[in-house]
């Protein structure tokens, strides 16, 4: 590892599936110690393929990897004395605990905040869990495509007819693991001032909700709640999937510059001084009969001849990537996202600091590794 802006820091995860390892993976990216304790069957995750990777220690699923690199592994029975012990020998030099069990699922062990606070004060105990903990529904098991669903996403995504569609990752999982990691060294920042630890409460809902972002506001500004659009985008118009001979591409203009840019390379430039399209709210008013003047353009185009000329003219344009086309990008291959871990591939966190790119060059951990 190149970079390592939180090396001294000591990580012990006692968390499961996603949300609570990416925030503990996000924190060995960036140079801390991660100890990923592990109930002797493992996290359920090792188990989730296939597809599976295939090392010394066994087959272990791929996505057990993508959320686990850079942490060394143990393994502790919580329900046995001897279990919670090993937690509390470990918390002796720890600085931050990660746990995602539903709330007080922790107490009976006795590694529950308040038992352990008293103990380690310095210690900055974070819980993530569906809900939160507190409210009507703190109790409830939280899982990313139930609160892709109560969080209104689902409610916005996928075509205005037929059921309504999740986005294709965990996305409620991962955006509260980076919330998460942003509450621990916020957490860790503040101690530096008052020595005292603190209980950082994150939960799957209250991230979705707040990554509703302008579509929340869309709809507390009006009262009217927005629905669902498809590849088209609610506040800007043209800025939406087009059709071209040979597939689909993506244009999306911000501004009146780039509308009219647009057109003129369209050979449209009637529609640049048309009433009904001089700004950005006309577009929106008049979305549907506008699509249809410029799509009957872009599907005279092929792809790679009308991104061309979009790119020639400033105007934001870009392709509708598969995975393997990802990693043969040469602007991903550029920024290095592509891990080699030896033994496999691996998918780098996005983060570089004064030129120097941020993550662990060791592979996930096998089970208990770090008893050995």
């Amino acid at each position: 590892m190149s970079n390592t802006p939180l090396k001294g820091l000591r990580v012990v995860e006692l968390a499961r599936i996603l949300a609570g390892p990416w925030t503990g993976q996000t924190l060995a990216d960036l140079g801390a110690e991660v100890i990923k304790v592990e109930a002797p069957e493992g996290d359920d995750t090792r188990r989730w393929g296939p597809p599976f990777i295939d090392r010394e220690g066994g087959k272990v699923a791929a996505y057990f990897h993508a959320a686990n690199r850079g942490k060394r592994s143990v393994v502790a029975d919580f329900r046995t004395p001897e279990g919670q012990q090993k937690v509390r020998d470990l918390l002796k030099d720890a600085d931050i605990l990660i746990e995602n069990f539903k709330v007080g699922g922790l107490a009976k062990y006795g590694l529950d905040y308040a038992s352990l606070s008293a103990e380690f004060p310095a210690l900055i105990y974070c819980s993530i869990t569906g809900f939160g903990q507190d409210g009507p529904y703190k109790h409830r098991a939280g899982y990313d495509y139930i609160i892709q669903g109560m969080s209104g996403l689902m409610s916005i995504t996928g075509p205005s007819e037929g059921e309504p569609h999740r986005v294709g990752v965990a996305v409620t999982d991962l955006f509260t693991g980076v919330y998460a990691s942003t509450a621990v060294l916020a957490a860790v920042h503040a101690r530096h001032q008052s020595g005292k630890g603190a209980h950082l409460d994150l939960s799957l809902m209250d991230c979705a909700v707040s990554v509703m972002a302008n579509q929340a506001m869309n709809y507390l500004a009006t009262g009217t709640p927005p629905g669902r659009t498809g590849n088209v985008h609610p506040n800007l118009v043209p800025y939406q999937v087009f059709e071209c001979s040979d597939g689909h591409i993506i244009i999306a203009t911000g501004n009146d510059g780039q509308y009219q840019r647009l057109c003129g390379l369209l050979g449209r430039e009637d529609l640049m001084r048309h009433p009904d399209y001089l700004d950005n709210a006309s577009r929106v008013a008049n979305r549907v009969a506008l699509m249809e003047e410029l799509g009957a353009v872009t599907v005279g185009w092929s792809k790679a001849d009308l991104l061309a000329a979009c790119e020639a003219k400033g105007v934001p344009a870009g392709p509708i990537n598969t995975m393997d086309e990802v990693f043969a990008d040469p602007q991903v291959q550029a920024r290095g996202m592509e891990l080699d871990l030896g033994a496999h591939k691996g998918v780098r966190s996005p983060f570089v600091i004064d030129g120097q790119r941020c993550a662990s060059d060791l592979p996930a951990p096998e089970l208990g590794e770090a008893d050995n």
